[in-house]
């Protein structure tokens, strides 16, 4: 019987289950930036390990301000690397990018919100995010941190996905055991075998991942779209 929910939050309630690196490339279609995808794909890992290395995103960032930073470093990546030329407006098309990402994840967190307005109604709820500290701001600023108890994130306790330690993080934060806790999450990797390890119930929200791979998984609690969350508890 499921008494709590934890929830992962990028990829799960802000795109539809897509890995954002595809969300990312429809931006920079959407701004007609003339790089393949697989250029696109090594500045996209270059930007993340960047923001790992160094303290780029600070507590009060918003989601905008997070992805203006991220784009502001993949696009210099390419022109650093000859992909784009050196009179490519970095600028201009970071700004481009980064909204059409902004507007897209509020759409996607305002078809969630009714689900999760549902959930909340029954359930105590944990956030446990792999994320770069700042995540309160980014949950605040599209009024979503109200359905969540506890957040659980990575840069704030030291642990990161897959290691399931931060999931158990969540399962203390919801005083549950685990066989009483659900997951939700859209990385089989780093949120479904994690949590499985500790014996949570869970679903996966599939869709596009970042692998091959990962595309080609299965596994018996699968849903396609968040609201299913709500027929399947």
């Amino acid at each position: 019987m499921i008494k709590g929910i934890i929830f992962d939050y990028g990829g799960t309630i802000d795109s539809r289950g897509v890995h954002w690196s595809e969300v990312i490339w429809q931006g920079y279609e959407d701004a007609k930036v003339e790089v393949s995808k697989e250029e696109f794909r090594q500045s996209y890992v270059m930007a993340e390990r960047e923001l790992a290395k160094v303290r780029h995103i600070l507590p009060h960032h918003n989601f905008y301000d997070l992805l203006l930073i991220k784009m502001r470093i993949e696009l210099t990546d390419l022109v650093q690397r000859r992909v784009l030329p050196e009179s490519f407006d970095i600028e201009a098309n970071a700004l481009h990018i980064a909204k059409y990402c902004y507007d897209a994840a509020r759409q996607c967190i305002e078809e969630a919100r009714p689900t999760l307005e549902a959930l909340y109604a029954r359930y105590p709820m944990v956030l446990v995010s792999n994320f770069y500290g700042n995540v309160e701001s980014v949950l605040t600023d599209f009024d979503v941190r109200k359905y969540f108890g506890t957040i659980v994130e990575s840069a704030v306790v030291g642990v990161r996905k897959p290691d399931p330690k931060i999931f158990a993080l969540g399962v203390e934060a919801l005083g549950l055991k685990a066989d009483e806790v659900l997951v939700i999450g859209d990385s089989y990797r780093k949120d479904i075998v994690p949590a499985e390890s500790l014996g949570c119930k869970v679903l996966w929200l599939k869709g596009k991942g970042w692998t091959a791979d990962e595309d080609a998984q299965m596994h018996p609690c699968i849903i396609s779209r968040l609201s299913d969350v709500l027929n399947n508890i």
